[in-house]
């Protein structure tokens, strides 16, 4: 059987060489180099599974023309069955699109996908392809969440030559690949998970699914930081990239969109994890906001923008007097850096020092902050329990705060203020430039462009 040629590429620095050797000539880093194939082997028939199939992957043209002669077509989208996962993917599984999912192990991303696709198997060819589990493990699952299961095609193979000889005779619609760490292809000699690996199994059914119009969905690891792990061109490759959120100790889990070409970066989905599988949270501002019937200085609640949506969540925050040299800068929720900067412009622009106090910042229910229109609601929460001041139950602030002390309007003010009038809030602390030119009834809107005006609004 004739092999690929393959080069050794530096992870690195992306300098190849012909054979391996440790040390990266360019950028002087040591066991950097991957194994990668150049070109197709030419001797493989299709009864080994792929020979016809892979010199059409290599060997497809396209020919040149114009832009506006490029015909537009409107793939209708497929309904997944669960709206949060919609919304997330910006209105459905679009036909011919790559999708990654990942999660930290034990988030749940087996289990929503294989409650996704025993929905779609009753409407649309569904073949899900399991390499960590055996199928005994998946017919388990599947009975022990009450799904149906009659229509759904299971094949357990970590061979990425077998699932496309699989997949070309099934002619699924939706592909389900968990996980691309472990799928392997033969013509590489490089260990399953490896760069090589991960790199040119996701490209083959990338291609696969956009010549066909699959539906492809990999699932994928995430490494201890929280990001996807393989090599970066993994992201560029697929159309949409999806994270999977939620601690051991929580029964809420968030999908929030990284990448979509469909739809909004930044979208967030909620589902609460039972013993029935995933059920999604239709209102998650009602859920982020399950609040105590006891104020308690420290606290803030803030409208953030999700993707397309606004949300509601609780800000907490404990300032205490330090017993070290350093000040402890906490924060869960919240980026540190900017925790810190915030408290410098607070020194700066309203005269309040906290230099010598430890400062804990929270967000309440596990949810991630990732605008900056959280910055004023941070402070005041900052403030407030370092006066020992409780702020008002049916009070809302949102606002960006800049480092002269300004506080900077932010995008879709109009929204974020009905939605803090339709959970009931009576007062909101703004930015001078998003205070409404109509009133909102049963809503004071208090607007600031300073952060010492903030500060006196509280007072």
């Amino acid at each position: 059987m004739a092999k690929a040629k393959t080069a050794f590429v530096c992870n690195d620095c992306g300098a190849d060489y012909p054979k391996w050797q440790g040390q990266c000539g360019e950028c002087h880093a040591w066991n950097t180099l991957s194994e990668i194939r150049l070109s197709a082997p030419a001797g493989k028939t299709a009864a080994g599974g792929r020979s016809a199939r892979r010199a059409g992957f290599a060997g497809t043209t396209s020919a040149v023309q114009k832009l506006a002669d490029v015909a537009v077509i409107d793939l209708p989208r497929l309904e997944s069955g669960f709206a949060e996962f919609d919304r997330v993917l910006g209105g459905g599984l679009v036909p011919g699109s790559s999708i990654l999912i990942g999660g930290h192990p034990g988030a749940g991303k087996s289990t929503l996908l294989l409650q996704t696709l025993c929905r779609l198997a009753s409407r649309h060819a569904a073949l899900y392809v399991t390499g960590e589990e055996s199928p005994e493990q998946i017919a388990m699952r599947a009975k022990r969440l009450g799904l149906p299961s009659d229509q759904l095609q299971l094949l357990a193979e970590t061979d990425v030559d077998v699932i496309l000889a699989s997949a070309e005779a099934l002619k699924p619609t939706i592909l389900v690949v968990d996980s691309i760490q472990v799928v392997h292809s033969e013509t590489l000699t490089s260990a399953p998970g490896s760069v090589s690996q991960v790199r040119d199994c996701a490209a083959q059914l990338t291609r696969y699914a956009k010549q066909t119009g699959t539906v492809l969905i990999l699932v994928g690891h995430v490494t201890k930081d929280g990001s996807l792990a393989g090599p970066k061109v993994l992201e560029h490759m697929i159309d949409c990239s999806i994270l999977l959120e939620g601690d051991h100790d929580s029964r809420y889990r968030t999908l929030r969109g990284q990448k979509n070409r469909f739809g909004a970066v930044n979208e967030l989905g909620i589902f609460a994890m039972t013993d029935v599988g995933l059920k999604e949270v239709s209102n998650p501002s009602a859920i982020f906001l399950d609040r105590s019937e006891h104020s308690a200085p420290g606290t803030t609640v803030v409208v953030v923008w999700e993707g397309t949506r606004p949300l509601l969540v609780e800000i907490q925050a404990l300032v205490d007097d330090s017993s070290l040299g350093n000040p402890r800068r906490v924060t869960v929720g919240f980026e540190q850096n900017r925790l810190a900067m915030l408290l410098a412009v607070l020194h700066r622009h309203g005269g309040i020092h906290v230099g010598d106090q430890d400062v804990f910042a929270n967000v309440v229910g596990g949810v991630r902050v990732m605008e900056t229109s959280a910055d004023l609601a941070l402070l005041l929460a900052v403030v407030s329990s370092l006066r020992n001041r409780t702020l008002p139950r049916d009070w809302v602030v949102f606002g960006e705060v800049g480092l002269s002390g300004e506080i900077r309007p932010v995008a879709s003010g109009q929204e974020r203020l009905a939605e803090a009038a339709k959970h009931g809030f009576k007062v909101a602390i703004v930015p001078k430039s998003n205070a409404p030119k109509k009133p909102i009834p049963n809503l004071k809107v208090i607007p600031v462009a300073r952060l010492s005006e903030a500060l006196d609004a509280c007072s």
